[in-house]
């Protein structure tokens, strides 16, 4: 990694962890988020994974459209680092707690080598 990505790196961890604290005071059943990136595609590699804590919670915040709103912060967060996502449907997803013991025994980093 570049020094300059590294740089990018820490700026987007701090904003992404803002984002955080958001949207775990704003959207119930809303746990953590991480990031994956390509800084060789970046920004349009930027991917953002939502965790909620179990499915009926994320599905809750899905009918209730929680999601514009986790988009919206997310993306209002980025910019300000001018950081754009150009396609939040695209590059921000949702995952929960639950899905991921019951599929892969709790093993996040199987689990996003898997999708």
């Amino acid at each position: 990694m570049k020094k300059n990505d590294k740089k990018t790196e820490k700026l987007i961890v701090k904003t992404l962890t803002d984002a955080c604290h958001v949207l775990t005071d704003s959207v119930e059943g809303f746990e953590w988020l991480t990031h994956f990136v390509d800084y060789k595609a970046f920004p349009e590699s930027l991917e953002v994974v939502c965790i909620f804590d179990t499915e009926d919670s994320l599905s809750k915040a899905l009918q209730e459209h929680q999601d514009s709103f986790i988009g919206s912060v997310i993306s209002d967060k980025l910019q300000s680092i001018k950081v754009p996502l150009k396609n939040n449907a695209k590059q921000i997803s949702f995952d929960s707690e639950e899905a991921c013991e019951k599929e892969h025994k709790g093993n996040w980093a199987r689990r996003f080598l898997s999708q």
